[in-house]
């Protein structure tokens, strides 16, 4: 019965843990920026088409 309470005690320190963790993030700005993401995959295959557009340019060095 004494390992229940160990467990339970233990649970609940990570889950503070994990509540610290989450409420410093939120502090620091970790989830301010919620536009860019939902905008950037309508440009993903503009950028990958723009990278492939790009001439290739021959190096005069030959082994």
């Amino acid at each position: 019965m004494s390992v229940i309470y160990l467990l339970i005690s233990i649970s609940i320190i990570v889950a503070i843990g994990f509540f610290i963790a989450f409420i410093r993030a939120v502090k620091t700005g970790q989830y301010d920026d919620d536009y860019t993401p939902s905008v950037r995959m309508l440009f993903d295959d503009e950028l990958i088409q723009s990278k492939a557009k790009k001439p290739k340019v021959k190096s005069s060095t030959t082994l």
